[in-house]
């Protein structure tokens, strides 16, 4: 004999499972196809702590970095605030605005206005033993699979739209100053740049800084 209301107790149950069972195998998540710099600890470096003129020579790096977001925040306050339900439309149209902003402000800017001459042979050095340790071969490798070869950079040049970004594994990002949020290392063929991920805009490079084939 079935109790009054243990039937309904039992369909319940059974759409409970059911629903469960649907939410467990919903889409999930698509996983970052970049590294992100804030994936790499600031306080762990790759290649051990710096000698005083190492550490006086990325000083200058970080001045004109500092100088450089503090122009990019305060270009960003003037924009036009975004609704909460921002269309991609109108986001796009932000950031294009944002990058005529940075480039009318940064008129004059050339190679070496944030990599600084002191700071760039030092960078060099320090990708130079990243990339010689034991692990080199596959950074090598793990970067190139999505290096835009064959791509020209120019200072304050956007960064093309149709060109993939390259992936920057962690070592490399703890090897290097530590950017702000806005700021971006990518790899562009053998130039190392800054791109302004906000902007969409190359802040400055470094040419020659990946190893070529064989080194």
């Amino acid at each position: 004999m079935v109790l009054p209301g243990r039937g309904v107790v039992g369909l319940i149950t059974l759409l409970a499972l059911g629903a469960a069972g649907c939410e467990s195998k919903g889409p999930a998540a698509s996983p970052p196809t970049n590294a992100s710099p804030a994936e790499a600890p600031p306080t762990k470096r790759v290649v051990g702590p710096l000698s005083d003129a190492d550490a006086a020579a990325l000083a200058t790096m970080n001045d004109r970095l500092k100088d450089y977001i503090a122009l990019h925040n305060k270009l960003e306050a003037t924009l036009p605030k975004l609704p909460t339900n921002a269309t991609p439309i109108q986001i796009d149209k932000n950031q294009r605005l944002l990058e005529e902003k940075m480039r009318q402000a940064r008129a004059s800017a050339k190679q070496g206005d944030i990599f600084t001459p002191e700071a760039t042979p030092v960078i060099k050095r320090l990708m130079a033993t990243v990339f010689g340790g034991p692990e080199g071969r596959e950074l090598k490798a793990s970067i190139m699979d999505e290096n835009p070869v064959g791509t020209k950079v120019a200072v304050n040049a956007r960064y093309p739209d149709t060109v993939p970004v390259s992936t920057v594994p962690p070592p490399i990002l703890q090897t290097l100053p530590k950017l702000s949020e806005d700021l971006e290392y990518r790899f562009v063929g053998d130039n190392l740049i800054i791109l302004d991920s906000h902007a969409h805009v190359i802040a400055d490079y470094i040419d020659n800084a990946f190893p070529k084939a064989g080194q």
